[in-house]
């Protein structure tokens, strides 16, 4: 059996994963019918210019494959949370944007995840919290990170 001393990097990435599955599995079970991904669309559209985006721009926001986020925006097509449409320069473009419905879960999701942060972050960790954040930043490329 091969054993050797886990370097703190090592560490960091495994507890990274494991952290982001369980908070994962919790905001899917509490984001009133959203998943963290959906969520994720939602809050990118939010904040693009005139709220809407490209698929391709949305993919690499994630950090998913355009496929990938074809398939998650099916559904919120279907149950008109998002709609979507060519973009004016380019029809084989389509852009991505959010309906009044759309707006509102967005809305209910946020507060949850207010209450659910509260929860799950322990009080007076706010500066830890800030730190990690830029240091995730940092490892995953500014470009892809909030």
């Amino acid at each position: 059996m091969y054993m050797s001393v886990t370097s703190p990097a090592i560490k960091f990435f495994i507890n990274l994963g494991k952290t982001h599955s369980i908070l994962t599995n919790r905001f899917d079970r509490g984001l009133g019918g959203l998943g963290f991904n959906e969520f994720l669309i939602l809050y990118y559209i939010s904040q693009a210019d005139d709220q809407k985006i490209s698929r391709i721009e949305l993919a690499k926001k994630i950090g998913m494959t355009a496929s990938g986020v074809t398939r998650l925006l099916l559904p919120m097509e279907k149950v008109h949370v998002i709609k979507s449409g060519p973009v004016e320069d380019d029809a084989r473009v389509r852009f991505v944007m959010m309906t009044a419905a759309g707006k509102e879960k967005l809305s209910e999701a946020l507060e949850r995840l207010e209450v659910f942060a509260e929860d799950v972050i322990p009080a007076g960790k706010i500066k830890e919290i800030e730190q990690v954040s830029s240091l995730l930043v940092d490892i995953g490329g500014k470009a892809l990170m909030v």
